[in-house]
């Protein structure tokens, strides 16, 4: 039996790659904070020595994007020195790891999808530590797959999907900003993503390194996804709401978001024949698990 140890598991992610039908002789175990504390590197070097795992999948992350702009300690232990004492165990371990990373490290400031190689330049606390996790596994020497993604939601957790239906239950109108442009992400659409990478990693020593875009397929804003969320729950039969969109600077947050977060597929489909499904389509699971099947 092969076995992925998976960070962050109790998060969208991890719970989905728990959820996940994994290839026959693979299984997963995964750890959340009460069993490895990603700001303990000796905890994590003992972690990843105390079996032979096949594979690593660093879905933990610190999250919390505008809370890190005064806790830039633990955000750069998480999300950068993390990921290094992960890598380093890894690279001594002879096994690969898929770290996840965001759109986040670049600064929003273009048209058009970001490809893998354009340049990054972070906007504030998150992006910088997530770049550090990045630069810390490509420098590892550990075999690695490095995926960024964007705009993840889920039956579970906290997310916009969520919180629409939520708001949107008893408030309508709702102000939405409507001048961010990205694609959503399923956690569920990501996992399986990252568990075929993770997979071919492991069995195959040949299997393509590097970084990698992945979220669902289509370009949206904000309120044009508040919108679609709306639309399908209302033919469930659940919450719909009015939605006005807004500017980003009605809507002032302690950290920037980059206005295009927008990622090209390019790589991961050459490298991996991994084709993202619309992102309309994988919004609809998700709806079904939270609200019911449309009536």
């Amino acid at each position: 039996m092969k076995r992925a140890l998976v960070t962050g598991g109790n998060g969208q992610l991890g719970t989905e790659l728990q959820r996940h039908r994994w290839p026959e002789g693979w299984a997963v175990t995964a750890v959340d904070i009460d069993e490895l504390d990603l700001r303990d590197p000796a905890a994590i070097a003992a972690m990843v020595a105390s079996q032979p795992w096949a594979a690593v999948i660093a879905a933990g992350a610190y999250t919390a994007v505008d809370k890190a702009e005064n806790d830039s300690v633990t955000a750069w232990a998480v999300n950068a020195m993390a990921p290094a004492a992960l890598a380093a165990a890894c690279a001594t371990a002879g096994i690969p790891i898929v770290q996840v990373s965001t759109d986040y490290v670049f600064d929003g400031a273009r048209d058009g999808a970001w490809e893998v190689d354009d340049p990054v330049a972070p906007l504030g606390v998150y992006g910088a530590s997530k770049l550090g996790g990045e630069l810390a596994v490509r420098t590892s020497g550990a075999r690695h797959a490095i995926v960024r993604t964007a705009w993840v939601v889920s039956a579970h957790g906290s997310n916009f999907v969520k919180t629409m239906l939520r708001v949107g239950a008893t408030t309508s109108p709702l102000r939405v900003v409507d001048d961010q442009r990205g694609s959503p992400t399923s956690a569920a659409d990501l996992a399986a993503a990252l568990a075929m990478i993770a997979v071919r990693l492991a069995e195959d020593p040949a299997a393509p390194t590097g970084t990698y875009h992945f979220s669902n397929a289509g370009a949206v804003t904000w309120a044009g996804f508040a919108r679609e969320i709306f639309a399908q729950s209302a033919a469930r039969g659940g919450p719909s709401a009015e939605v006005i969109g807004i500017t980003t600077r009605d809507y002032p947050t302690p950290a920037t978001r980059p206005a295009n977060s927008l990622l090209s597929h390019r790589a991961i489909i050459r490298d991996y024949g991994i084709h993202p499904a619309p992102w309309q389509a994988a919004l609809a699971p998700i709806l079904d698990e939270l609200i019911g099947t449309p009536k």
